[in-house]
Order: C-alpha cells, then sequence, then structure tokens
C-alpha cells in the first residue's frame, strides 16, 4: 500500500474526484432553469456545457486545493488552463463573439482584491478592461519560467483576440473543498435533510457509473456522448420517491387487442414460450394484453424521463427474481423422465404463480403499480429470454430457446 508523502497521489486523486462532483453539482444547478442542459468531461475541457445543438456553451476548469489559500497571478493552474482554453478554441474554429463559450475557472482559492482574478469574478465589481490590462502585464513579465510559454502562447493572440478572450472568462473562486460538497449537492438537488446520506449515495453511484460512460473512450457500446439535467432530474426522482412513496405515471388505456394486433405476435418467442406449456388462444390473447400494454407504458416513462434506463433494469431484475424463486421451487421434483403432460402442468403453474407475485412488486420501490404493468414486463424478459438464465415457463425452456435459435439461424 502507498504511504502518504512526497509520492503520495492523494490530492490528484481528490482533484479527479471534485473534478466528477463538481460536474454533478453544476448540473443540478442548470437542472432548475435548464432541463434540457447537457454535461460532457474531458473532450475539450475538464468539464463542458452544451448548447441544443451540441456546441460548447461553457468550457470548465476545475481546480481543487485542499488548502484554499489565495490565487497567484502567476501560478500554474490558470496559466495551464488558458493554454487549454486556447487550444480547445482553435479545435471549435475561433468562434465569434455570438458563438463564444463561457471560459470559466472554478477553484477552491480565493481571489485577492486588486488580481485580474478579482475583477473577473461575476458581479457588480467586475471590470473586463482593467482585468485585461493586468493579464497582459503579467503575461509579459520575465518570469516565472514555469509558467513562460503558456503566458507567450496568450500574447500570440491578437489584441482583439485577447480581448474577447478575457471578455468570455469567469473566476468562481472559493468553491467547497471535495469534503464540503455533499451539502452543496444535497441544496442544489433539494433534498430534505433528513435524507440526504441515503440519497446522495444512490445519485452518486449512478453519477459515477455515467461518468465512467462519458470517459470511456474504446468501447462504443459503454461510452455516452453526454448526460443531460432531465435524465439526472429523473434519477433523483426515482431515488427520492423510494421515501417518499410516489408512483408512475399510468398512461395507458387497457384494451383488448384487435386480431391484427395479436397476430402481429404470432411468432414472438413470448408467444412460444406460452405455447410451449399448452396455453390456449384465449389464454395467450389476455397476457397478450398485459405485454402489450406494458411495453408501450415502459417506453412513454423512459420518452418522458419519468424512469431511466437503470430504474427500469432494477425493476425488471426484481421481477426475474421472483420467477426465479417460483421457477426452481416448482420444477425441483422433475426429472428427465418426467412426462410430457406433467412438465406442461408445472409450466402453467409456474407462470400463473409468477404472474401473481409481480402484479404486486412496484416498478419503483416504496409506491405502488397497477399490476398489468408488471405481468407484462414479466412476458417482456420471456420474449429476449436468454437460454441460461431464463425467465421461461416450461420447466426445459432453455433448450427449447436454444433450438428456436437454431432454426430461425437456418
Amino acid at each position: 500500500m502507498a504511504q502518504a508523502g512526497s509520492h503520495s497521489a492523494a490530492g490528484q486523486m481528490i482533484g479527479y474526484l471534485f473534478q466528477c462532483e463538481l460536474a454533478l453539482l453544476e448540473l443540478a444547478e442548470r437542472s432548475w432553469d435548464d432541463p434540457a442542459a447537457e454535461v460532457r468531461m474531458e473532450v475539450l475541457d475538464d468539464i463542458e456545457f452544451l448548447h441544443g445543438s451540441g456546441t460548447p456553451a461553457e468550457l470548465l476548469q476545475s481546480k481543487h486545493r485542499s488548502e484554499a489559500g489565495q490565487l497567484s497571478e502567476t501560478g500554474k493552474d490558470f496559466w495551464r488552463s488558458v493554454a487549454s482554453w486556447i487550444d480547445a478554441l482553435k479545435k471549435i474554429g475561433n468562434p465569434g463573439v455570438e458563438s463564444m463559450p463561457l471560459l470559466r475557472l472554478v477553484t477552491t482559492q480565493v481571489a485577492a482584491e486588486g488580481t485580474f482574478y478579482y475583477l473577473l469574478r461575476r458581479g457588480p465589481g467586475r471590470d473586463v478592461s482593467a482585468a485585461l490590462a493586468r493579464m497582459e502585464e503579467v503575461a509579459a513579465a520575465d518570469g516565472p519560467k514555469t509558467t513562460a510559454e503558456e503566458r507567450k502562447l496568450y500574447l500570440e493572440l491578437s489584441s482583439s483576440q485577447r480581448y474577447q478572450f478575457v471578455d468570455a472568462l469567469v473566476i468562481s473562486d472559493g468553491s467547497p473543498v471535495m469534503s464540503d460538497l455533499d451539502s452543496s449537492l444535497a441544496r442544489a438537488m433539494g433534498i430534505r435533510a433528513n435524507q440526504q446520506d441515503a440519497v446522495l449515495d444512490q445519485i452518486k453511484g449512478w453519477w459515477y457509473r455515467v461518468a465512467v460512460q462519458l470517459l470511456e473512450r474504446k468501447d462504443p457500446a459503454r461510452q455516452r456522448a453526454s448526460v443531460s439535467a432531465q435524465e439526472l432530474l429523473c434519477r433523483l426522482d426515482e431515488v427520492s420517491d423510494q421515501f417518499a412513496g410516489e408512483n408512475l405515471p399510468i398512461t395507458e388505456e387497457l384494451r383488448r387487442l384487435t386480431a391484427a394486433e395479436i397476430d402481429a405476435y404470432h411468432d414472438d418467442l413470448v408467444v412460444k414460450q406460452m405455447r410451449w406449456i399448452g396455453l390456449k388462444d384465449r389464454a395467450i390473447a389476455t397476457y397478450l394484453r398485459d405485454y402489450h400494454h406494458a411495453r408501450a407504458q415502459r417506453s412513454e416513462w423512459l420518452r418522458t424521463f419519468k424512469i431511466t434506463e437503470e430504474g427500469l433494469a432494477d425493476y425488471e431484475q426484481r421481477l426475474w427474481d421472483e420467477w426465479d424463486h417460483i421457477f426452481v421451487d416448482l420444477t425441483d421434483d422433475l426429472d428427465d423422465e418426467s412426462e410430457e403432460a406433467d412438465k406442461r402442468s408445472v409450466g402453467k403453474n409456474v407462470l400463473s404463480k409468477t404472474m401473481d407475485k409481480v402484479a404486486d412488486e412496484p416498478a419503483r420501490l416504496g409506491s405502488t403499480t397497477v399490476g398489468w404493468v408488471g405481468r407484462g414486463t414479466m412476458h417482456s424478459l420471456a420474449d429476449r429470454a436468454d437460454p441460461d438464465e431464463g425467465p421461461g415457463w416450461h420447466p426445459d425452456f432453455s433448450s427449447l430457446c436454444r433450438n428456436c435459435a437454431n432454426e430461425q439461424e437456418k
């Protein structure tokens, strides 16, 4: 185990975690006014917020120092950020004044009065012209050598480019250190004090999984381009509702399916699963009604950000678990010598008991959900059954699914 000392990476690690949680905090704060706001990380800058067109509206550099102190006008944190911003602006084609993104430095350190940092904070004391003059004075100075290249890069901009650059620059100093971020996150998300730890634990667990997807570059199946404030709000609702018991809205109107709608499912695995246990057309039609409307309802929840993909996957896992207990219990006494009629009878019992059980399982913990959503979602799982994991009704559904797949490949 690495020991704390001159070679410790603890500060650097905290800086990475701070960047990740700062992105969450900034997205949460924007969600109140702009639920369509999107964030991404480590593409053009530490953190970026996007316009609806996908172009960056803000490039944000995050700087964490455990001991606050004051910002140095010649410090590496700032001038390396300047170099990073200049490089990013070149990549997006040196935008004009109207399309210039905000360039923002969020730091735990404090801007001292009289520095250009202080003049570039938001508020009535902001003075771009004075800050520009002071920045150019610092950039043209002989030292220090540690930032000479970055300061030279800034001075190589034209005078109009330097003004545009500084005009877009905002210093957000005095940010909470990593250990104090939770209270800021709770306020930004409107989380009650008595629920703060429990809700934030779940939100952060989700957020770090999202962050990995935002940072993943090699595996297209795992990566994602950005995450929206609307998605964060949806996940927050899911987690908060576990404590508040708020139900998901039911917008589908349950009705009998037409003959054409039923016939459209004729060759689907969901119907084959029911045929294998000997269900007749009338029973199949009833179950297909649940299946049909539950599919539409789940799609509506996802489309309108009432539930996330992760929340839906959690729900499906709970349904699968109920089926697994029932299937193992009812098929345990069967063997290879069992008659087909007995297997079908057991399969019908598995289906019946599973439907009874999943009808009571809420789509969100702590709430209630109409029974046909659970039954229909269970049939959706049966429609895409993995032969090795289920779910299915017939005791031999695994081999039957494999045979079905092999026939389709021929």
